[in-house]
């Protein structure tokens, strides 16, 4: 078989995995079952598409097929090119992963007939949107894996919170799905062609281009999560269960990306300028409030979600610099800025990944997602507390982990910068690399929050101070994510590499060859510019630890002496006197809380002589949500409301309303021929 047929097999055994999920949700082997298929099919889809990835360098052509499913003059086209086995192979190790965790997470699932038939349905979704070379199989692919995920969401619906989560990411999944079917009709214009082959080699207008861009990030920028359209994202990913979390998070915006990368550099034409400006834009916009927001939160898993949307926020930074880069025709910074983006998608999906599998873990361990009821962690869950340590690391940027190497890369594109002609790039480039680096510093700050009010200190809570550690699956593949981010982040050069065919094909330029280079260092341009080694860095900070460890404990005094901890002027032993979350965050709260947050602090004093407590309340907003989606929510109800007498009609007029549908309908197909 070629490999889209493996794959299209795989598609064809996880919805059959899905079918027996549902038939056996019941019993109490199911759980373990259904995640060992789809380990094993997931292995199976990541070892094809990095096969093809692999031979795509050595001049491999794309694997294609057709099918006579779909519409009737068209079928389905199915294609696995260097673009689509990158992404497949984030999809397979993704799911593979989260399998591997779910056979130990799910044992703890409440309602297991709920989750495991769409687990593996929400994989087939994104493998097929991923394989479809035609306007009609991407979007029925892409509504099957919103509705899969949709379905995942809601798995614990009787939660009132979870209920609402459920109704804000469906309406948000068909309003990008409504955008990227306008997006199809206007690239496929009168003609009706959907093959994305013809679409390719017919001539767009800048008209219809701006048009289709703008509805690209409407429709695709909404399932990866980029601002204004973010809303749904930090109530869906505590909604769903954990491995489910880290598959939307750290896979399915992924996707999200690999459709907008798929419909803009491989099918719209040469670039403007102007689009990546707009690009650049709207992911330094989102990048600095994901991270902002994310800095507030005390809920482990939000905090996670609201992280997500400023690493969404990087990726596109990367990519608009690619289409300024590519509409000036400086194809190497082009396809630097390009293999920077590609980077950190990869990288994302592992330390997300790792991130909310470690949320799960606690909350597997305590019930609690709440920071302020934990703590003290570390000594009771160590591997736990290690692995989410190096996501951590992974996620602030900081060598040798992967987030440094592809962040450092998106750097040194920003850098470029100055040989734009635009005075308008050069202008916004330099301020949004001063966005990036912000947000970058402010997300180590957030995970030094996150880790160590979760995992230092004193435990808070009774729950917290018995809490043991997980099982041996969900700490194999958080180990499996720990060990691919240092990988990553010490021979970067080597995921460059394996990234150049991909850059070749849609920009007609690569980064140069890093295999051959002294030491395993990356040299992206030239010597003279700029090159980083993350092989000598970790032999560094490797050394120099040992080194100073050895100084401490062997020439230092081998006494042990016990004493009690600094109390911080609080002699009370209370572990609620420690460094809370929302303590944390309290200088960048009062920094940008009235401007972005509406943030207000109000505190209760009790009067000389009572003996209750002082309480200090802190509440903040999210300003796009009261100012877009508030209205917007009632301006519908109020329609919909003014519009329900319509079901109480007569037949004649509901004929005749049909009939004047009819006739407007046909007065727009005329005008557009």
């Amino acid at each position: 078989m070629t490999p889209v047929q493996v794959v299209l097999v795989s598609v064809g055994a996880y919805l059959g995995t899905a079918v027996l999920g549902a038939a056996t949700g019941r019993k109490p082997w199911a759980t373990t079952l259904v995640y060992t298929l789809a380990l094993c099919i997931s292995a199976v889809v990541l070892a094809t598409a990095a096969a093809q990835l692999l031979g795509a360098t050595a001049g491999k052509p794309a694997s294609e097929t057709a099918l006579s499913l779909g519409l009737p003059w068209l079928g389905s086209h199915l294609r696995l090119d260097a673009l689509s086995a990158f992404f497949l192979s984030v999809v397979g190790l993704g799911g593979a992963l989260a399998s591997l965790y779910g056979l130990g997470y799910g044992h703890h699932e409440q309602a297991p007939q709920r989750v495991l038939p769409f687990f593996p349905a929400f994989l087939a979704g994104m493998n097929l949107v991923i394989l479809a070379a035609d306007a009609f199989t991407f979007l029925i692919s892409w509504e099957f894996m919103s509705l899969a995920s949709w379905a995942l969401v809601m798995a614990h619906h009787h939660e009132a919170a979870n209920r609402k989560a459920g109704y804000i990411y469906i309406v948000m999944a068909s309003f990008g799905t409504l955008a990227l079917l306008l997006a199809f009709g206007l690239l496929a214009g009168a003609d009706g062609n959907y093959a994305f082959a013809a679409i390719r080699a017919a001539e767009h207008t800048p008209l219809v281009a701006g048009s289709v861009l703008v509805l690209l990030l409407l429709g695709a920028g909404s399932k990866a999560g980029l601002v204004p359209l973010h809303v749904w994202l930090p109530l869906a990913h505590p909604a769903a269960p954990s491995h489910v979390s880290a598959l939307m998070s750290g896979v399915m915006t992924k996707v999200a990306i690999y459709g907008f990368i798929r419909m803009v550099f491989d099918l719209l034409g040469q670039p403007t300028p102007w689009q990546g400006i707009l690009v650049l834009v709207i992911g330094g916009a989102t990048a600095s409030f994901g991270i902002l927001h994310a800095l507030m939160e005390r809920d482990l898993k939000r905090l996670l979600a609201y992280s997500t949307i400023e690493n969404i926020g990087i990726i596109f930074v990367s990519l608009g610099l690619t289409l300024a880069f590519a509409a000036n025709g400086m194809s190497g910074p082009a396809a630097l800025a390009f293999t920077a983006a590609l980077f950190h998608v990869l990288n994302h999906s592992f330390f997300k990944s790792l991130l909310f599998f470690g949320a799960g873990a606690v909350l597997s361990a305590t019930g609690e997602r709440d920071m302020e009821k934990l703590g003290g962690l570390i000594h009771r869950m160590p591997v736990t507390s290690f692995a989410f340590l190096v996501g951590s690391v992974a996620i602030s940027a900081l060598p040798p982990f992967n987030g440094f190497a592809s962040e450092w890369l998106t750097f040194q594109a920003i850098l470029q910068s100055p040989d734009l002609p635009q005075w308008g790039l050069k202008i916004i480039v330099p301020a949004i690399g001063g966005l990036l680096a912000l947000s970058a510093a402010l997300a180590a700050t957030c995970f030094v929050k996150a880790f160590g009010v979760t995992f230092l200190g004193r435990p808070r809570t009774a729950i917290a101070s018995t809490a043991t550690e997980v099982d041996r699956f969900s700490l194999a593949a958080m180990l499996v994510l720990a060990a691919l981010c240092l990988l990553a982040g010490i021979l970067p050069g080597l995921v460059m590499d394996g990234l150049a065919p991909v850059a070749l094909a849609l920009l007609g330029d690569r980064l140069p060859a890093q295999a051959g280079i002294a030491w395993l260092s990356i040299v992206p341009i030239t010597e003279t510019h700029s090159s980083y080694n993350g092989l000598l860095v970790f032999l560094f900070i490797a050394f120099s630890a040992s080194v100073s460890a050895f100084l401490v404990h062997r020439l230092g005094s081998r006494a042990l002496r016990r004493a009690p901890a600094w109390d911080c002027g609080f002699p009370e032993p209370s572990p609620m006197t420690q460094y809370s979350a929302a303590g944390f965050a309290q200088p960048i709260r009062r920094v940008f809380g009235t401007l972005i947050f509406r943030a207000r602090e109000r505190v209760d004093m009790p009067a000389p002589g009572e003996l209750r407590p002082a309480r200090l309340t802190v509440t903040t907003r999210d300003l796009i949500w009261d100012w877009l989606y508030a209205p917007l929510t009632g301006v519908v109800g109020y329609a919909a409301e003014k519009l329900n007498h319509l079901q109480f009609l007569t037949i004649r007029r509901y004929l005749s309303l049909v009939f004047v549908a009819l006739i407007l309908l046909l007065l727009v197909v005329a005008l557009w021929t």
